[in-house]
């Protein structure tokens, strides 16, 4: 339909029938023609004169027009517009009267429509009726759920309140009541069964409880109290027996006691139930067990330090076995070879191997299998011995004390020294004894290291309580050691050297003794070093060197002298450097020593076949160096004898001097040195006396084509090097 042409109310609510009639009427009057909205606007209808009339409103409608298509398709083709508007009324009438006409073919329609309408109108109308119902009724459902809920949340506290008070009482009636099972068990079970232990920990448990409540004045703790103190009772005289038994076991003959130890720690919950409910009888057992265990502990350790000093060597050291005694100073008819015994003395050997890993916590001697098989042992293995079975069972001792006694810190010291003091004291006076009348230095220096090691031990294990045992048995042995060794000193510094007998320049057995002594000493200082020990062994190192000299100065010649110093420092030095570092103080003094006696001894042996010629090549070389060459101009007769002699002379001489030098060292790795270091300094000499011939002054002089070529010397020299 054409835009603005009818406006059609289909569901007016004023139409009243349903009749075709009446909707045609109805149509027909509201689809006639406005006339007056549609005459054409002329020129005559506009009021120019008016002040309401405004331009730019016209031209505004005018331009709005001129817009439309229609127009503008019009204003194009130059139709005549009143012809046009004609033409388009009566279109509009003919599409009038065909919407007019379709209305009316759909009339039934409309009307039955009108009818569904209404029908739904009414079946709406009872669904709101029957949903306001519904409304209402949750509404009320809402209030009752509410309701509900305030009940529900009340419940639950009162839930919670009596589940509270539930629990409370329940385990107050179960800490209240007593079994009959527990009775049972407590009266007739034996100790050692598993069922005994559980209910003597819920009895321990009851016993607590009822002393808790009995300081709140329940009334309900009188009831199960008489009960309680029989069943404690009974469980208190029963734990003591069985306790008891165990410890008599222990005074047994030949009853290994670490067992019922063992067996007493499974049931360590005894002694803590006697601990809390009867400590009258707990102090009893305590008493009784440090009784038992320090007479088993003094009569086992008594028994087994007296042993071992039976398969201990016969021969010691004593005042007179020191270090520079002479081996010819004569003593008692019953007494022992001396140089054997001083050897031994002074010599560590195999002993050393006390002190290794394996061998340190090694197993215990047994005296009477040793006294069996006839053997015997320094005094450091049975020292050994005797300390480690002490640190075996004085750890395992405080171990079990600090246990199944429940003793820490102080007191587990003050309970385990009410153990172990007398074993203690035993051993201490024992050592105190032994060391009064001790000369083995070597002994007591292994002993000390031997304790040191062992504190380690203890220390590692966490076990303070033989600390002060290990410091006073220190305490015994260091100054020993340093008495000692000073006597030892002091008796190197007062030898005559005229007392010692013949006099020889191979090493002699006091140095030797040193050597073998301070090399023992130094190795095994390497792991626990004690600047002690080092002061000492400086004096000691000292004295031997003024010893060395006053026996070389009983030697008429230097060359004798020098033999007999090189001999016994090379002797020392290689000792020494067996046991001890490369770098320590005593190798590099004796290396110097060496090193410098060496040269003096090479100079000395070359002077006797070569001294003319060395002499003639140091003088020269302090004239060179002068510029007083000159002053030698009138020894042509001393130089041609010099090379002729040396030219005819030098291989015998070489020869004699090789011969010679391995005749007079002992260490042949040592002689081979000194003539190697002999051979060079010829040949850096010859060197020389070439040189100096060489100079101006000399080179006129016919002897010179005498002089050996230096690199024809060093190939002769070197077949005569010897190999060892």
């Amino acid at each position: 339909m054409v835009e603005g042409a009818v406006t059609i109310a289909v569901f007016d609510v004023n139409i009243a029938g349903n009749s075709t009639a009446n909707v045609m009427s109805y149509l027909q009057d509201e689809m006639q023609p406005d006339t007056d909205a549609m005459a054409p606007l002329t020129l005559g209808d506009l009021d120019l004169t008016t002040d309401e009339f405004i331009l730019d409103e016209v031209d505004i409608h005018i331009q709005a027009n001129l817009e439309d298509d229609l127009v503008k398709e019009a204003l194009k083709t130059g139709v005549d517009l009143r012809h046009y508007s004609k033409q388009v009324e009566g279109e509009l009438q003919r599409i009038e009267q065909a919407s007019i006409k379709d209305y009316i073919k759909e009339s039934q329609n409309i009307a039955s429509l009108h009818n569904q309408i209404t029908a739904c109108d009414s079946i709406l109308e009872r669904m709101e009726g029957m949903l306001s119902g519904f409304q209402s009724d949750l509404s009320s459902i809402s209030s009752e759920i509410q309701t509900l809920q305030q009940q529900s949340v009340s419940m639950s506290v009162r839930l919670k309140n009596r589940q509270a008070v539930h629990s409370h009482l329940s385990q107050l009636v179960d800490e209240l009541v007593v079994p009959g099972a527990m009775i049972q068990v407590i009266v007739d079970s034996p100790v050692t069964e598993q069922e005994f232990l559980e209910q003597l920990h819920e009895l321990n448990n009851k016993i607590n409880f009822a002393k808790e409540l009995s300081f709140r004045e329940t009334l309900a703790c009188s009831d199960i109290q008489d009960i309680v103190d029989h069943l404690k009772i009974k469980a208190v005289t029963k734990i003591r027996e069985f306790i008891l038994q165990k410890i008599y076991s222990f005074r047994k003959p030949m009853t290994n006691y670490q067992i019922p130890q063992n067996t007493l720690l499974k049931y360590s919950f005894f002694y803590q139930f006697l601990l809390a409910n009867e400590r009258t009888v707990a102090k009893e057992i305590r008493d009784v067990y440090v009784d038992t265990m320090s007479k088993i502990y003094y009569s086992y350790f008594k028994s087994y330090s007296g042993r071992l000093l039976k398969v201990q060597y016969e021969e010691v050291a004593d005042k007179d076995d020191l270090m520079g005694v002479e081996d010819t100073a004569k003593k008692g008819f019953f007494s022992k070879p001396s140089l054997k015994s001083r050897n031994t003395i002074f010599t560590l050997g195999q002993r050393g191997a006390v002190l290794s890993p394996a061998e340190l916590e090694g197993p215990i001697l047994i005296p009477h299998t040793a006294q069996r098989g006839d053997c015997r042992y320094p005094y450091e293995t049975l020292f050994r011995s005797q300390h480690y079975a002490l640190l075996d069972n004085g750890c395992r001792e405080f171990l079990f004390l600090s246990d199944f006694f429940m003793v820490a810190g102080n007191s587990a010291l003050d309970l385990f020294n009410s153990v172990m003091g007398k074993t203690l004291s035993l051993f201490l006076k024992s050592m105190s004894t032994y060391v009064s009348d001790c000369y083995d230095s070597i002994a007591v220096f292994l002993c000390i290291h031997i304790i040191l090691r062992f504190r380690a031990i203890t220390t590692k294990r966490a076990i303070p309580a033989l600390d002060k045992y290990w410091e006073a048995v220190l305490e015994l042995l260091w100054p020993r050691f340093e008495l000692i060794l000073e006597m030892n000193i002091q008796s190197i510094c007062n030898t005559d050297p005229q007392k010692l007998g013949v006099l020889d320049t191979r090493p002699h057995y006091i140095t030797r003794r040193y050597a073998e002594f301070s090399s023992a000493i130094v190795s095994i200082n390497q792991t626990f070093t004690s600047e002690r020990t080092h002061t000492l062994l400086g004096q000691l190192q000292v004295e031997v060197e003024n010893f060395v000299l006053k026996m070389a100065a009983e030697f008429p010649s230097r060359r004798d002298q020098l033999i007999f110093l090189i001999n016994n420092y090379d002797m020392m030095l290689n000792v020494l450097m067996e046991r001890a570092a490369d770098d320590s103080k005593e190798v590099e003094g004796f290396q110097q020593l060496l090193q410098a006696r060496s040269q003096e001894f090479i100079e000395e042996i070359l002077s006797s076949p070569f001294g003319g010629m060395i002499a003639f090549v140091k003088a020269s070389e302090a004239l060179i160096e002068k510029g007083q060459l000159d002053r030698l101009k009138n020894d042509e007769a001393q130089i041609t004898q010099l090379i002729r002699g040396f030219t005819s002379t030098w291989k015998q001489s070489v020869e004699a001097l090789s011969q010679d030098v391995m005749r007079s060292f002992t260490n042949f790795k040592n002689g081979t040195g000194i003539i190697q270091g002999a051979l060079t300094q010829l040949i850096q000499y010859y060197h020389g006396f070439h040189k100096v011939l060489s100079q101006p002054t000399f080179r006129s002089l016919a002897v010179r084509s005498e002089l050996i070529n230096l690199h024809h010397l060093m190939v002769e020299v070197k077949k005569h090097k010897p190999n060892f």
